[in-house]
Formats: C-alpha cells, sequence, structure tokens
C-alpha cells in the first residue's frame, strides 16, 4: 500500500495477537521483516537494505529469508542483536522463560504452555546472523537512528523529515506491551516513559508503526499512553498489601482473572515492569531474589 513521503507499507499475517504486522519499504530500505510465515513478497521488491526495529519475532523472524532473497545486508541495534542471540539463539529458551514466570508464582500449567508454543515458533524465527550494527546516532539510507527502548530493550525508530518508522514503539489504539523479562534491562517502564518524553520532544508529524494506522499526532499519542501508565501505577500500588504477594496474584488484581494463558504471561511480565518501578520510588519492596520473588507495599 503506497504512503505519503514516498513510503510503502507491507502488511503480513500473522498467527495470533494482532494478526497483522507492517513492514516499509522507502528508497531501498526495507523496515522489519515479520515473522517469516508463508511466501513475502521481497523477491518483487527493490531492497538494497534491511532495517530491523526490534528483535520480536513478528518484526525479526524473516529477516534471514528477506536478507536472502534480496541479496540485502541487515542492520540491527547492538543491544537488540544480543538479545537475539541470547533468546532465539538458545534452543532452550521456552524452558528458561517458563522457569523465570514460575519464580514469579505463575502455574505450572501456564509456564507449560509457554514451553509448548516457544517450541511451535521457534522454527519460524530466523533472524540475520552477524547483521551490521546500528546504535544511537547512526545511520542508515539516510534515516537517523533513535534508540527508544521500553517495548524491547534495544528498540530503535528510524527518523527522516519529521517521519518516524516506529515498530512498536508507538501504536495509535492499543497500547505497547511493557513487560519485564529474564536478562532484560531492570527498569523496562522507566525506560519506555523516558522514550515516550523523547517521542515529544522530537515531534515527529507522523508515525508508521508497526500495527494499526499512521499516526499524526505523536506527541498527543505518547502522552495519552504516559497517562495509562501513570494510572497502571496507581491500580499496581493499590493491589500492594504488608502480605507478600507474586506478580502473577498482584496481575489478577490488575488485569483480572479471565485471562487465557498467553495473556496472562503478558499481564504478568506488564506488572512486573510497574511492580519494579514501583520499587525504584520506594512505594514497593521486593523479597526473594533467589526462589518465589514476592512484593509488599511500603
Amino acid at each position: 500500500m503506497p504512503l505519503e513521503d514516498g513510503i510503502r507499507r507491507l502488511t503480513l499475517p500473522l498467527p495470533t495477537g494482532p494478526k497483522h504486522v507492517h513492514c516499509y519499504l522507502a528508497d531501498g530500505t526495507l523496515f522489519d521483516t515479520g515473522l517469516g510465515l508463508g511466501q513475502a513478497p521481497w523477491e518483487s521488491l527493490d531492497v538494497e537494505r534491511i532495517a530491523i526495529t526490534h528483535f520480536h519475532p513478528d518484526h525479526v523472524g524473516g529477516a534471514q529469508a528477506a536478507a536472502a532473497v534480496t541479496g540485502a545486508p541487515v542492520f540491527q541495534g547492538g543491544l537488540d542483536y544480543a538479545q537475539c542471540e541470547r533468546v532465539w539463539g538458545s534452543t532452550h529458551w521456552p524452558e528458561r522463560m517458563a522457569a523465570w514466570f514460575i519464580g514469579h508464582g505463575v502455574p505450572n500449567d501456564v509456564a507449560d504452555d509457554l514451553i509448548e508454543q516457544g517450541h511451535a515458533f521457534a522454527r519460524f524465527i530466523r533472524y540475520a546472523l552477524d547483521p551490521e550494527l546500528l546504535y544511537e546516532g547512526s545511520e542508515v539510507g539516510g534515516w537517523a537512528v533513535v534508540e527508544l527502548p521500553g517495548h524491547a530493550d534495544g528498540h530503535l525508530g528510524f527518523l527522516r523529515d519529521g517521519v518516524l518508522i516506529a515498530g512498536d514503539h508507538l501504536l495509535q489504539t492499543i497500547s505497547p506491551a511493557v513487560g519485564l523479562y529474564p536478562e532484560s534491562r531492570p527498569d523496562p517502564l522507566g525506560d519506555y516513559l523516558a522514550s515516550l518524553e523523547r517521542t515529544i520532544e522530537l515531534a515527529p508529524r507522523v508515525v508508521y508503526p508497526g500495527h494499526g494506522e499512521p499516526i499524526d499526532d505523536a506527541a498527543g499519542r505518547a502522552r495519552e499512553l504516559i497517562e495509562h501508565h501513570h494510572r497502571r501505577l496507581e491500580d499496581t500500588a493499590a493491589a500492594l498489601t504488608s502480605d507478600a504477594r507474586t506478580a502473577y496474584e498482584i496481575s489478577l488484581a490488575v488485569f483480572g482473572a479471565e485471562l487465557g494463558p498467553t495473556q496472562r504471561r503478558f499481564a504478568v511480565a506488564e506488572t512486573l515492569s510497574h511492580l519494579e518501578r514501583l520499587v525504584l520510588d520506594g512505594r514497593a519492596a521486593r523479597e526473594g531474589d533467589g526462589g518465589t520473588v514476592t512484593y509488599t507495599g511500603p
């Protein structure tokens, strides 16, 4: 689909979640590559380089195939690629992730579902090995690289002439997931709030996101998301008591009890990012880092 600014949007299917992901092509640069399901249209496109916003499967999973078909080099954030290697480069990441969730109170059946789903999806995730690494201040295809951590630790945006290719940093109708996971930065919510403030300062005139429609008021949407997370922090703080509770238990109070296994894991990870922000603010205390982790109010 042609957009303004000489950009073409390519929408690829996903089996779960939002059911689609957008990739963008601009002057020979392909931004993101989808999950790698089915036949992507790479052979019909003039792709000179591939740039990845972040390492989540629906954005990086098709990178190896896209590079093989087009012959284009792949560019990816340095921190983001390191996480790719630690997670998707490991054959036992589902078990490692499940054990971490169990340590935060998640029932075994919910963790077992993660292991089953993880191994089912693993064969589709084919990121490109040894990409050209990008950092804040890098440039690729005439686009300035902007580090926007939060949704993913190494999330990048690409900025040119007031246009921001934003991956999942900013979405129009949903709040991007901001969760705490093993081996990640310790304060993803703090990272995300800072990235939203930076978006307000950059004030791009249009944002092209990984899901949904373009965003014409980036600063306004960033302010809405900041307010959303401040409310979520208050809800999380209200769920704390003097009795020790796991992140799973607190997620039941904040998100309700009627969630399937996948959505429950997202809820627990999101709860954890807010709990850790409260710990840093002195509004919560954490115990049991060597076993089951629990939280209490001040």
